[in-house]
């Protein structure tokens, strides 16, 4: 199972209208993360995995920025090994017009705490996230594979799709909002793809989140 797909950015006109009304955007040139989790049941001790493999993107330099994370192991969830790489690459060194690339790239997550309230043990296999930005506008896409115990999730997920995950007695215990789009107001043509949060509900005997695969970028100046 693999499904992906890509969020455009502004228009040129919408980017050309801005920066000539506002010449430095505010936004940030570009980041990129992996995946992070902070979760709890009650009584318990919170289970954290710290932000894994991200970047940032060096608008003043040409070249890749990188990271990485090994395989990392908590109760009850798993990543495997991560990269995320911020890519600045110089179109016209004369004016230094540029291009970047935000990317971040996970393997072998798998959450299992659901398991003993009778939902599934979810998985995936792989996934990445990009952002890609131009002069001209910006646009970011992801991809997801080798996915299981995701049971009823649309083969084409559209952006901001909320997937419910049911334990015993079809119970909600936690959602999963797939491909969400911040856009900054007002919109100078950035953009943040965040793949997916899964948020636990009150069913589960947790509190909490999972983020996994995040990228940002703004118009190259």
């Amino acid at each position: 199972m693999r499904r992906s797909g890509v969020l455009p950015g502004t228009v040129m006109a919408m980017v050309i209208l801005l920066v000539a009304a506002a010449p430095a955007s505010a936004s940030v040139p570009g980041t990129a993360l992996v995946g992070r989790a902070d979760f709890t049941r009650t009584g318990q001790p919170a289970v954290v995995v710290s932000p894994l493999a991200s970047c940032d993107v060096n608008p003043d330099v040409a070249g890749t920025v990188t990271g990485t994370a090994p395989a990392v192991s908590k109760t009850g969830i798993k990543f495997g090994a991560s990269t995320a790489s911020c890519t600045t690459t110089v179109m016209n060194q004369e004016d230094w017009i540029t291009e970047t690339r935000s990317e971040a790239k996970g393997t072998n997550f798998e959450l299992s705490v659901l398991v003993a309230e009778g939902g599934p043990r979810l998985k995936i296999a792989g996934w990445k996230i990009t952002c890609d930005a131009k002069q001209n506008g910006t646009n970011a896409g992801w991809s997801l594979g080798g996915m299981s115990g995701w049971t009823g999730l649309p083969q084409q997920i559209p952006h901001g799709y909320v997937h419910e995950i049911k334990g015993r007695n079809n119970v909600v215990l936690a959602k999963a909002l797939f491909t969400e789009g911040v856009f900054p107001v007002p919109n100078d043509g950035s953009i943040t793809m965040n793949l997916m949060k899964i948020t636990f509900e009150p069913a589960s005997g947790y509190s909490g989140d999972i983020r996994i695969g995040s990228a940002s970028c703004a118009p190259a100046p």
